[in-house]
């Protein structure tokens, strides 16, 4: 199984998981148009996908799902309170999962769990191939211990580190939105991200990418020497998803 992203951060989010004929597209926060562009830099036909697969309803996750799924006829999977804020127009696409249960689509297992989010009812994802395990957790304010048992024993592991705390109180957002950013239903900043990392069984990890960094209140210098010292590797090990190049396709092997 393989994965890559197409940008990641306030801007827009899409990340692809792909194992043998199947090509999951998770989340489309980019236009239709741009998500194509981005496809085709990293090799992918929009036609080719097998289908998309969304975490919440906010813009930044959604922006391009209406159009594109139009356009090549694309599965759209949601939790019933992200399917209710898509356009009625994609009504015949829309598969609905609950976030307690596992389903599969093609050769992927898609083992959803529901995360603190001010959005309808998001969810975060572990993918499974029957040989590894790949995991994304990015939008929550808060780590559960639903979360912790599920990114456990990840091969692959896709990580929010949304904010630095000082450069958010210091920097120049209003007030109300540094609440919504740093509070409960928010985002994950650093420390939470490294504190998680540090709890969770990490026994099995080939890769690690911090996700979703702000461009205005984190910096990479910031992040990989967090992530570094709470895996005790060095920081070269440590990848940042960019918002505007995402990243390549990486690939988890046996061991």
């Amino acid at each position: 199984m393989r994965f890559a992203s197409l940008g990641s951060g306030s801007r827009g989010n899409a990340t692809l998981v792909s194992q043998a004929k199947t090509t999951l597209l998770i989340d489309c926060g980019f236009s239709a148009r741009e998500t194509e562009k981005r496809l085709q830099r990293v090799g992918v036909d929009a036609s080719k996908l097998t289908a998309i697969v969304l975490t919440h309803e906010h813009a930044d996750h959604i922006n391009g799902v209406r159009v594109l799924a139009r356009k090549y006829n694309l599965p759209v999977f949601a939790t019933a309170g992200t399917a209710g804020c898509l356009s009625a127009d994609l009504a015949g696409l829309i598969t609905e999962f609950s976030s307690h249960d596992v389903f599969n689509i093609n050769d992927i297992e898609v083992n959803p769990f529901p995360v603190p989010h001010d959005a309808r009812e998001p969810s975060q994802f572990v993918f499974n191939d029957g040989h590894h395990r790949l995991g994304i957790l990015t939008d929550l304010g808060m780590i559960t211990p639903v979360i912790e048992q599920a990114l456990s024993l990840c091969d692959a592991l896709l990580l929010e580190a949304n904010h630095d705390m000082d450069m958010l109180d210091n920097g120049d957002y209003p007030n109300h939105l540094k609440y919504r950013v740093s509070g409960r239903l928010g985002h994950l900043n650093n420390v939470q991200s490294s504190k998680l990392l540090e709890k969770i069984d990490t026994s099995r990890l080939q890769h690690i990418v911090a996700m979703h960094l702000s461009e205005k209140n984190n910096s990479p210098n910031i992040v990989t020497p967090l992530f570094a010292q709470a895996l005790e590797c060095d920081q070269s090990w440590i990848t940042i998803a960019e918002q505007d190049t995402g990243f390549d396709w990486r690939e988890m092997i046996n061991s």
